[in-house]
Protein backbone atom coordinates (compact mmCIF):
# COMPACT_ATOMS: atom_id res chain seq x y z
CA UNK A 1 0.00 0.00 0.00
CA UNK A 2 1.36 3.43 -0.98
CA UNK A 3 1.96 6.08 1.64
CA UNK A 4 -1.11 8.08 2.60
CA UNK A 5 -0.66 11.71 1.60
CA UNK A 6 -2.08 14.25 4.04
CA UNK A 7 -2.17 18.01 3.48
CA UNK A 8 -2.58 20.13 6.62
CA UNK A 9 -3.95 23.63 6.13
CA UNK A 10 -4.24 25.96 9.11
CA UNK A 11 -4.19 29.53 10.34
CA UNK A 12 -0.94 29.01 12.27
CA UNK A 13 1.64 26.54 13.50
CA UNK A 14 4.26 26.44 16.24
CA UNK A 15 7.01 27.61 16.46
CA UNK A 16 6.35 30.28 13.83
CA UNK A 17 3.14 31.70 15.33
CA UNK A 18 0.90 30.78 18.26
CA UNK A 19 -2.28 32.72 19.03
CA UNK A 20 -4.68 29.80 19.60
CA UNK A 21 -4.92 26.04 20.10
CA UNK A 22 -4.58 25.57 16.34
CA UNK A 23 -0.83 26.23 16.41
CA UNK A 24 -0.01 23.42 18.82
CA UNK A 25 -2.38 20.92 17.20
CA UNK A 26 -0.92 21.47 13.73
CA UNK A 27 2.58 21.15 15.14
CA UNK A 28 1.94 17.79 16.84
CA UNK A 29 -0.38 15.86 14.53
CA UNK A 30 1.52 16.09 11.21
CA UNK A 31 4.73 14.92 12.86
CA UNK A 32 2.87 12.03 14.50
CA UNK A 33 1.40 11.01 11.13
CA UNK A 34 4.77 11.33 9.43
CA UNK A 35 6.31 9.07 12.06
CA UNK A 36 3.59 6.54 11.21
CA UNK A 37 4.64 6.49 7.58
CA UNK A 38 2.41 9.13 6.01
CA UNK A 39 3.64 11.73 3.56
CA UNK A 40 2.64 15.20 4.71
CA UNK A 41 2.60 18.82 3.58
CA UNK A 42 1.70 21.87 5.73
CA UNK A 43 0.44 25.25 4.46
CA UNK A 44 -0.28 28.34 6.56
CA UNK A 45 -0.53 32.11 5.92
CA UNK A 46 2.66 34.17 6.29
CA UNK A 47 1.20 36.65 8.77
CA UNK A 48 3.34 39.73 9.45
CA UNK A 49 4.07 38.60 13.01
CA UNK A 50 6.24 35.81 11.63
CA UNK A 51 9.86 36.92 11.61
CA UNK A 52 11.30 35.78 8.29
CA UNK A 53 14.96 36.20 9.21
CA UNK A 54 14.68 34.53 12.60
CA UNK A 55 12.68 31.62 11.18
CA UNK A 56 14.74 31.40 7.98
CA UNK A 57 11.87 31.70 5.55
CA UNK A 58 12.84 31.91 1.91
CA UNK A 59 10.81 32.29 -1.25
CA UNK A 60 10.16 29.28 -3.48
CA UNK A 61 10.44 30.99 -6.84
CA UNK A 62 9.17 28.03 -8.88
CA UNK A 63 5.90 28.04 -6.90
CA UNK A 64 5.44 31.82 -6.76
CA UNK A 65 4.31 34.19 -9.47
CA UNK A 66 0.72 33.31 -10.27
CA UNK A 67 -2.15 35.71 -9.60
CA UNK A 68 -5.15 34.79 -7.44
CA UNK A 69 -8.53 36.35 -8.23
CA UNK A 70 -10.40 37.90 -5.30
CA UNK A 71 -13.54 39.62 -6.54
CA UNK A 72 -12.54 41.95 -9.37
CA UNK A 73 -8.91 42.08 -8.27
CA UNK A 74 -5.98 39.79 -8.91
CA UNK A 75 -3.27 39.51 -6.28
CA UNK A 76 0.18 37.94 -6.73
CA UNK A 77 0.81 34.73 -4.81
CA UNK A 78 4.18 34.39 -3.10
CA UNK A 79 5.20 31.05 -1.59
CA UNK A 80 7.82 30.80 1.12
CA UNK A 81 9.16 27.81 3.00
CA UNK A 82 10.90 27.07 6.26
CA UNK A 83 11.88 24.01 8.24
CA UNK A 84 10.63 23.20 11.73
CA UNK A 85 13.62 22.95 14.08
CA UNK A 86 14.22 19.46 15.44
CA UNK A 87 11.70 17.92 13.06
CA UNK A 88 12.06 16.69 9.51
CA UNK A 89 9.16 18.82 8.33
CA UNK A 90 8.83 21.84 6.08
CA UNK A 91 6.10 24.45 6.24
CA UNK A 92 4.91 26.34 3.16
CA UNK A 93 3.71 29.91 3.73
CA UNK A 94 1.09 31.66 1.57
CA UNK A 95 2.09 35.31 1.26
CA UNK A 96 0.86 38.51 -0.35
CA UNK A 97 1.93 42.04 0.47
CA UNK A 98 -1.61 43.49 0.66
CA UNK A 99 -3.06 40.76 2.85
CA UNK A 100 -0.34 39.39 5.10
CA UNK A 101 2.31 42.01 5.84
CA UNK A 102 0.44 43.60 8.75
CA UNK A 103 2.03 43.11 12.16
CA UNK A 104 -1.08 41.35 13.49
CA UNK A 105 -3.29 38.41 12.57
CA UNK A 106 -7.03 39.15 12.36
CA UNK A 107 -7.37 42.37 14.41
CA UNK A 108 -5.76 45.81 14.25
CA UNK A 109 -4.12 47.66 17.16
CA UNK A 110 -7.52 48.80 18.43
CA UNK A 111 -8.70 45.17 18.34
CA UNK A 112 -11.01 45.82 15.39
CA UNK A 113 -11.56 42.83 13.14
CA UNK A 114 -10.13 43.54 9.69
CA UNK A 115 -12.96 44.17 7.22
CA UNK A 116 -11.05 42.33 4.50
CA UNK A 117 -10.47 39.12 6.48
CA UNK A 118 -12.94 37.49 4.08
CA UNK A 119 -10.70 38.38 1.15
CA UNK A 120 -7.66 37.15 3.04
CA UNK A 121 -9.43 33.81 3.59
CA UNK A 122 -10.45 33.57 -0.08
CA UNK A 123 -6.90 34.35 -1.22
CA UNK A 124 -5.45 31.85 1.24
CA UNK A 125 -7.79 28.99 0.29
CA UNK A 126 -7.33 29.49 -3.45
CA UNK A 127 -3.59 29.96 -2.93
CA UNK A 128 -3.32 26.66 -1.06
CA UNK A 129 -4.99 24.73 -3.86
CA UNK A 130 -2.92 26.40 -6.57
CA UNK A 131 0.29 25.75 -4.63
CA UNK A 132 -0.53 22.05 -4.36
CA UNK A 133 -1.24 22.00 -8.10
CA UNK A 134 2.16 23.55 -8.79
CA UNK A 135 3.78 20.96 -6.53
CA UNK A 136 2.04 18.27 -8.59
CA UNK A 137 1.27 16.47 -5.35
CA UNK A 138 -2.06 14.64 -5.03
CA UNK A 139 -3.29 14.58 -1.39
CA UNK A 140 -5.48 11.70 -0.20
CA UNK A 141 -6.64 13.84 2.74
CA UNK A 142 -6.82 17.61 3.15
CA UNK A 143 -7.19 18.41 6.84
CA UNK A 144 -8.46 22.00 7.19
CA UNK A 145 -8.12 23.76 10.54
CA UNK A 146 -10.05 26.87 11.63
CA UNK A 147 -12.42 29.17 9.76
CA UNK A 148 -9.83 30.70 7.42
CA UNK A 149 -9.54 27.31 5.67
CA UNK A 150 -13.28 26.76 5.37
CA UNK A 151 -13.64 27.44 1.63
CA UNK A 152 -11.24 24.66 0.64
CA UNK A 153 -13.80 21.78 0.95
CA UNK A 154 -16.22 23.80 -1.23
CA UNK A 155 -13.65 24.52 -3.92
CA UNK A 156 -12.39 20.92 -4.03
CA UNK A 157 -15.94 19.59 -4.43
CA UNK A 158 -16.82 22.05 -7.21
CA UNK A 159 -14.26 24.02 -9.21
CA UNK A 160 -11.47 21.47 -8.79
CA UNK A 161 -13.55 18.27 -8.70
CA UNK A 162 -12.26 17.07 -12.08
CA UNK A 163 -8.64 17.99 -11.48
CA UNK A 164 -6.68 14.69 -11.52
CA UNK A 165 -4.79 15.75 -8.38
CA UNK A 166 -7.98 16.11 -6.32
CA UNK A 167 -10.38 13.56 -7.84
CA UNK A 168 -9.99 11.14 -4.93
CA UNK A 169 -9.23 13.69 -2.21
CA UNK A 170 -11.24 13.62 1.04
CA UNK A 171 -11.50 16.62 3.34
CA UNK A 172 -11.51 16.87 7.14
CA UNK A 173 -12.53 20.13 8.81
CA UNK A 174 -11.63 20.92 12.43
CA UNK A 175 -13.62 23.59 14.29
CA UNK A 176 -11.93 25.55 17.07
CA UNK A 177 -13.08 28.01 19.68
CA UNK A 178 -12.07 31.00 17.53
CA UNK A 179 -15.44 32.62 16.74
CA UNK A 180 -15.72 36.32 15.86
CA UNK A 181 -18.67 38.74 15.81
CA UNK A 182 -17.90 40.59 12.59
CA UNK A 183 -20.36 40.54 9.67
CA UNK A 184 -18.79 40.87 6.23
CA UNK A 185 -20.06 43.06 3.39
CA UNK A 186 -22.87 41.97 1.07
CA UNK A 187 -20.51 41.15 -1.82
CA UNK A 188 -18.99 38.20 0.07
CA UNK A 189 -20.92 35.61 -1.95
CA UNK A 190 -19.80 37.02 -5.30
CA UNK A 191 -16.18 37.11 -4.13
CA UNK A 192 -16.31 33.48 -2.97
CA UNK A 193 -17.87 32.15 -6.18
CA UNK A 194 -15.78 30.26 -8.70
CA UNK A 195 -16.50 28.06 -11.68
CA UNK A 196 -19.14 25.35 -11.04
CA UNK A 197 -20.41 27.03 -7.86
CA UNK A 198 -24.14 27.80 -7.97
CA UNK A 199 -25.86 30.33 -5.71
CA UNK A 200 -27.74 27.64 -3.79
CA UNK A 201 -24.44 26.00 -2.82
CA UNK A 202 -23.58 29.12 -0.83
CA UNK A 203 -26.77 29.28 1.23
CA UNK A 204 -24.89 28.50 4.43
CA UNK A 205 -22.73 31.56 3.85
CA UNK A 206 -25.62 34.01 3.45
CA UNK A 207 -25.21 35.28 7.01
CA UNK A 208 -21.73 36.52 5.96
CA UNK A 209 -20.30 35.81 9.41
CA UNK A 210 -18.28 33.24 11.33
CA UNK A 211 -21.19 30.81 11.51
CA UNK A 212 -21.65 31.06 7.75
CA UNK A 213 -18.05 30.06 7.08
CA UNK A 214 -18.31 27.11 9.47
CA UNK A 215 -21.61 25.93 8.00
CA UNK A 216 -20.17 25.99 4.49
CA UNK A 217 -17.08 24.02 5.51
CA UNK A 218 -19.18 21.48 7.39
CA UNK A 219 -21.50 20.95 4.45
CA UNK A 220 -18.76 20.24 1.91
CA UNK A 221 -16.21 18.37 4.04
CA UNK A 222 -16.18 14.59 4.41
CA UNK A 223 -15.57 14.59 8.17
CA UNK A 224 -15.91 17.23 10.89
CA UNK A 225 -13.90 17.37 14.10
CA UNK A 226 -14.90 19.63 16.97
CA UNK A 227 -12.47 20.82 19.61
CA UNK A 228 -13.85 19.71 22.97
CA UNK A 229 -14.66 23.22 24.26
CA UNK A 230 -16.14 24.57 21.02
CA UNK A 231 -19.77 25.68 20.84
CA UNK A 232 -21.41 24.78 17.53
CA UNK A 233 -25.10 24.78 18.44
CA UNK A 234 -25.86 26.77 15.30
CA UNK A 235 -25.03 23.71 13.18
CA UNK A 236 -27.80 21.67 14.77
CA UNK A 237 -30.42 23.95 13.22
CA UNK A 238 -29.47 23.07 9.69
CA UNK A 239 -30.04 19.48 8.59
CA UNK A 240 -27.82 19.95 5.57
CA UNK A 241 -24.73 20.14 7.75
CA UNK A 242 -25.91 17.58 10.27
CA UNK A 243 -23.24 14.99 9.66
CA UNK A 244 -21.53 13.16 12.48
CA UNK A 245 -19.22 15.45 14.41
CA UNK A 246 -16.35 13.76 16.19
CA UNK A 247 -14.55 15.00 19.26
CA UNK A 248 -11.03 13.59 19.40
CA UNK A 249 -9.42 14.46 22.70
CA UNK A 250 -5.70 14.71 23.13
CA UNK A 251 -4.64 11.62 24.98
CA UNK A 252 -2.93 8.31 24.48
CA UNK A 253 -5.26 7.38 21.59
CA UNK A 254 -4.99 10.78 19.89
CA UNK A 255 -2.65 9.71 17.08
CA UNK A 256 -4.39 6.37 16.59
CA UNK A 257 -7.79 8.06 16.25
CA UNK A 258 -6.65 10.36 13.44
CA UNK A 259 -4.68 7.57 11.78
CA UNK A 260 -7.84 5.45 11.68
CA UNK A 261 -10.03 8.38 10.58
CA UNK A 262 -7.83 9.11 7.58
CA UNK A 263 -7.70 5.47 6.52
CA UNK A 264 -11.46 5.07 6.96
CA UNK A 265 -12.12 8.08 4.72
CA UNK A 266 -9.81 6.83 1.98
CA UNK A 267 -11.32 3.37 2.33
Amino acid sequence: MSKLRVLYVASEINPFLETSAVADFVRKLPQAMQERGMEIRILVPRFGLINERKNRLHEVVRLSGINIAVGDDEKPLIIKVASIPNAKMQVYFIDNEDYFHRKSVFHDKENNFYADNDERAIFFCKGVIETVRKLGWAPDIVHCNDWITSLIPLYLKTTYKNDPLFKETKTVFSIYNNAFDHKFSTDLMSKVKMMDIEDDMLQGLQTADYEGFIKLATEFSDAVIKAEDTEVDFLNNNKKENKAMDVIEEGENFTESYYNLYHDLVG
